[in-house]
Order: C-alpha cells, then structure tokens, then sequence
C-alpha cells in the first residue's frame, strides 16, 4: 500500500481534549447562579444536547455571519442542556462566559502523544491537515496550543458549508491539496464522522481508540495512540 501524500486528522478529542470534563466546566462556570445539578448529569445531557444538535453548517458565507451563526448554534447546545438539567436565570451571561471560555486555548491540553507524532510526519515529508466540525475558534486554540504551524490546512464544517460524515467536506480538503481521496489518510476518534465517513468518501479512514472499544468492526483500521500512525507508515513504506 503507497504512504498517503497527505494525513488529515479531526481537532478535539484527537490531537486536543478538554481539560477536565464539559460537565465539570459547565458545572464550575454555574454554580454562581444557584445552580446544584451534579457533574454527571450535566455530562449526560450535553451528549444528548451534542447529538441532537443539527449540523453546523449555514447558509451565510460572509466570515462575521459564520461566526454569528456558530455562537447561535452553541447556545441552542447550551440551552438544551440546562433544559435537561435545570434552567436559571441569567442564562444568557452564564453562556457568554462559556462561549469565551472554550475559545481559550488553556481550556484544552494536547495528547502527550500529539507532538512527537506530528513532528516525526513532518520529518517524513507528508503534508498534514485538520478536517472537523469545530467552529472558527479551532484557528485560536490551534496557535494556542502550539500546533498551528505542522497544518498546511485546516478545514471546517461551517467555512466548508458541510459538516463530517458528510463526503463532502473531505472533498473540500482534498482541493486545497491537490490529491486524490485515494492519496490520503484521515484519523479521528469517532467512528461514524471519522474512519467510517473518510472511508465513504474514499479517502483511508483510520479509527483513534485510545479508551478502547468492547468491539471493532472487522473492516474499520484502529490505533490505540497517535505514535501508531508512525508504525502505520513504517509497514506501508515497508511493504
């Protein structure tokens, strides 16, 4: 199998996570107004809020209208959690603090694994790329976080005007490259919006399980760790 000319991999929860939990910010930021959910519940009903949530994507181009419809697309998010878990008044400040806090990059921490595994890309020549559903504030925490600079692109859902599983938005991707979905690999955590969805575009999709999962489909590549994507390219030069 020929090395990819190109490796995408999607944001959060892939190179980047929250520090601590979404429950536990959301819980923190709170409780100065009155609220006395539980950690655990607020958890809950972000999954649930997340799933339910539409894609973000809009119809509007203009860079100021984007970033308008994706602070809306969060407070319906936000709202939908605290509909579940209780609602409070001064609703809309609480989620202007959030909204601030996740655009920060100290609010997220890089995988251990994240830098060795870009750099030693970065040493074999493959040219990298970003590919997720994270809204513009991805570009701040990317600086942030001092990876910015191993990205020849970075391409999201609501710049790209489709969202993952969506082929469409790895197409996007491959333009700004100038490669073949064959050319290329693309890693993330997700099952559905990463492998399965690069694999349906025609790109290799390739599973990040670092929790592991009680069973993997026979047909989906999985990595337990960034650093295995170093391994991966080793046996495809290899063979």
């Amino acid at each position: 199998m020929v090395p990819p000319r190109v490796i995408f991999f999607d944001a959060a929860d892939t190179l980047f996570h929250v520090k601590g939990s979404v429950g536990e910010v959301y819980l923190s930021l709170a409780r100065k107004y009155g609220v006395t959910a539980d950690r655990d519940t607020i958890q809950q009903a972000f999954v649930k809020a997340f799933e339910a949530a539409p894609p973000p994507v809009f119809a509007v181009q203009d860079p100021q209208e984007v970033k308008a419809c994706e602070r809306l697309w969060w407070f319906d998010v936000v709202h939908h959690v605290f509909y579940r878990a209780g609602m409070f008044e001064g609703f809309d400040e609480y989620f202007e603090e959030v909204f601030s806090y996740f655009s920060r990059p100290d609010a997220w921490e890089l995988y251990e694994d994240t830098v060795a595994t870009l750099s030693g890309l970065e040493a074999r020549e493959i040219e990298l790329g970003i590919v997720s559903n994270f809204d513009s504030r991805l570009y701040e925490i990317l600086v942030g976080l001092g990876i910015d600079r191993f990205f020849e692109s970075v391409t999201i859902s609501s710049f790209a005007g489709a969202a993952k599983p969506s082929p469409t938005i790895f197409q996007r991707a491959l333009q700004k490259h100038g490669v073949m979905a064959r050319e290329a690999l693309h890693i993330g955590n997700s099952l559905r919006d990463d492998a399965r969805a690069a694999a349906a575009a025609g790109l290799r999709g390739v599973l990040l399980d670092r929790h592991g999962r009680e069973a993997m489909p026979p047909d989906v590549v999985a990595i337990k760790s960034l650093s295995d994507v170093l391994t991966l390219m080793g046996e495809r030069q290899d063979g």
